[in-house]
């Protein structure tokens, strides 16, 4: 029974893609997985939904990602064999497709970088937030020079260092932050994927925020565009995104 539960388990995510429990959905666990899915697996509270993602040819096999993709090569084939006991052999684990760019920089740099992304744990605290936001200060700081925003351990740490921002209300450095992932994820994540959909709306948010009209719309459109693909136009979460998409554009009329 535990290992039923281990290999076919769900991690149940919030609307924006954090994760909040496991669940056990029979009928979705036959789908196999690839590294490079056809569909994704989105949540609307409990109920699980499987959206396609690029057009299905008649007979092709639906997939997902049983994992989180933003990975190397050699780490995602770790994890699944780790927990599900296979080997992916998918174009993307072929190809070893993009594992250059998700280790760029110098090495010590970013294994430094990767140990400290490791060591962090939730928050549940502003003390805490504030301890989280000040390494990722000074870790950014130090590799300026060593990392590029591609390397993939670089790129979590901006992630933090933007959650701890918005979590001490700090918007305008959350905005810096968020502003530089965009890139890396528009590199790794494919033209419809929900992380880039969530991660151009939390960035979109914040652009509204600063009183960036202009940005904040184009940011937030582009947000829409995949996510009417990604969760569709009934979740609750693409309702809140045209909610503050509509809230922007009424800003504009006024100016």
């Amino acid at each position: 029974l535990f290992s039923q539960v281990t290999c076919n388990c769900f991690t149940i995510s919030n609307g924006e893609m954090q994760d909040v429990g496991v669940g056990l959905y029979p009928s979705m666990s036959l789908l196999n997985h690839s590294c490079d899915p056809n569909c994704v697996i989105i949540f609307e509270g409990y109920q699980l939904l499987l959206r396609s993602v690029r057009e299905i040819q008649i007979g092709e096999e639906l997939n997902i990602s049983y994992i989180e993709s933003l990975m190397p090569t050699g780490e995602r084939q770790k994890q699944l064999m780790r927990q599900y006991c296979f080997e992916c052999d998918c174009p993307l684990c072929q190809n070893k497709e993009k594992d250059a760019e998700k280790l760029a920089g110098e090495e010590h740099a970013w294994k430094e970088v990767k140990d400290a992304v490791n060591e962090v744990r939730y928050p549940k605290s502003k003390a805490e937030w504030e301890q989280i936001l000040t390494r990722c200060q000074n870790l950014l700081m130090s590799n300026m020079d060593h990392l590029p925003d591609t390397n993939i351990y670089q790129l979590k740490m901006l992630d933090y260092a933007m959650d701890a921002c918005i979590n001490l209300e700090s918007w305008e450095e959350a905005l810096y932050y968020g502003s530089r992932t965009l890139g890396p994820y528009r590199l790794y994540y494919p033209d419809f994927h929900p992380l880039r959909a969530v991660q151009l709306m939390r960035v979109g948010k914040l652009q509204y925020s600063q009183d960036m009209f202009p940005q904040a719309l184009e940011t937030l459109k582009q947000a829409y565009n995949i996510m009417k693909v990604t969760h569709g136009t009934e979740h609750s979460l693409m309702q809140a995104l045209m909610e503050i998409k509509e809230q922007c554009e009424a800003m504009m009329r006024i100016q």
